[in-house]
């Protein structure tokens, strides 16, 4: 099994903050709940392409 980098994007500001490692065969995009520095709080990110 392979795995890709993707970055994780803040849902609220849009700011790309974290790179990941996931299976390069997974289907759906990634969703977390991160610290954002921009927003100082705890907001969902998502994968972005």
């Amino acid at each position: 099994m392979s795995s890709v980098k993707v970055s994780l994007a803040c849902t609220v500001c849009g700011a790309r903050n974290y790179m990941v490692r996931v299976n390069a065969q997974h289907t759906q995009r990634l969703t977390l709940n991160k610290y954002c520095k921009h927003c100082q709080r705890e907001t969902c990110h998502q994968e972005t392409r």
